[in-house]
C-alpha cells in the first residue's frame, strides 16, 4: 500500500502566500519525479509544477516567479509555496509521484485525494 497525503489548501487573499504538502508513505523502495497539478471547475487537470529526485524543477508558464516547488527525500515529501497567488490560482491541488514500491520492478505513478485551494477577498 502506498499514499499520498497532501495538506495545507484553504482560503487565501489576493497576493497571499500559501504552502501545500504531500507526504508518501506506504512500501516505497523509491521515489522518482514528484509534481503538483490543479483542476479548476470545468476545467481540465493542468501540470503545475514538477522536481527529480535530484532537484531538477519545471513550471508551467502561468506560476514561473510566483511558486516554487521543493522536496524533502529523506521525508518522501514534496512542497509547493504559492506566493502572489492570483483569483485564477483557485483550483482543487493535487500531488502526483512516481512511486516504485518494495518488491516490485516496476515504477508507477500515485495521486493524492487532491487539496482545495480558493483565491479570495
Amino acid at each position: 500500500q502506498v499514499q499520498l497525503v497532501e495538506s495545507g489548501g484553504g482560503l487565501v487573499q489576493p497576493g497571499g502566500s500559501l504552502r501545500l504538502s504531500c507526504a508518501a508513505s506506504g512500501s516505497i523502495f523509491s521515489i522518482n519525479a514528484m509534481a503538483w497539478y490543479r483542476q479548476a471547475p470545468g476545467k481540465q487537470r493542468e501540470l503545475v509544477a514538477s522536481i527529480t529526485p535530484g532537484g531538477t524543477t519545471n513550471y508551467a508558464d502561468s506560476v514561473k516567479g510566483r511558486f516554487t516547488i521543493s522536496r524533502d527525500n529523506a521525508k518522501n515529501t514534496v512542497y509547493l509555496q504559492m506566493n502572489s497567488v492570483k483569483s485564477e490560482d483557485t483550483a482543487v491541488y493535487y500531488c502526483k509521484a512516481d512511486i516504485r514500491r518494495n518488491l516490485s520492478v516496476y515504477t508507477l505513478p500515485y495521486w493524492g485525494q487532491g487539496t482545495q485551494v480558493t483565491v479570495s477577498a
